[in-house]
């Protein structure tokens, strides 16, 4: 089935490279292989993880245990001041894309599950979600630092590589009964 996946993928990265990055980000493809993201698309999934980490660790902070809560005020203050930043490339007209004004799809689901749970449940689910988020975060931002198009975006995405790096590990040690580690506040 992932042979069928990828070459059918890789097909249309052929046919259509202005369309490719899209399609190779949206299914994951750029991903696995490492391809750095389009400005457009690297920009749609930052804005949207973004949006996702602020209304996310909103929940936690009424929803979580003090462990979480604690992450999920820095991924607030964190996620705010990226999505800020990149507001201003986008709106300096240093980045030609356009800013999503709401949530795709998945996130959306995403968020959703949560509002439904209580609990141990719902920290089970956060930290869950924090940690694959960070994972993708990381991933995007490296694959865009690396190869990406506009200086000022790979600019963007490189002095902020570090800070999501350091997100992933404080997810990971969620839900463990350890302090999270951390460098300093208010540091994306």
């Amino acid at each position: 089935m992932k042979i069928v996946v990828v070459a059918c993928a890789a097909c249309a990265l052929l046919a259509t490279p202005a369309m490719a990055q899209s399609i190779g980000e949206k299914t994951g493809i750029n991903a696995m292989v490492g391809a750095s993201p389009s400005t457009a698309d690297f920009v749609t999934q930052a804005a949207v993880s973004d949006m996702f980490e602020i209304e996310s660790s909103k929940l936690a902070t009424e929803r979580a245990d003090a462990q979480s809560k604690t992450f999920a005020q820095r991924m607030i203050t964190d996620h705010t001041e990226t999505s800020k930043e990149l507001k201003s490339l986008v709106e300096s007209g240093k980045v030609q894309a356009s800013l999503p004004t709401a949530l795709d799809s998945s996130h959306q689901s995403k968020l959703d599950k949560l509002r439904s749970l209580q609990g141990a449940d719902f920290d089970k689910q956060y930290d869950s979600d924090q940690v694959s988020a960070h994972k993708d975060a990381v991933s995007l931002f490296e694959r865009y630092a690396n190869g990406g198009d506009n200086a000022a975006l790979k600019a963007f995405a490189g002095k902020y590589l570090p800070h999501l790096q350091e997100h992933l590990r404080m997810a990971e040690s969620l839900g463990t009964g350890s302090p999270a580690p951390t460098v300093g506040q208010g540091s994306q």
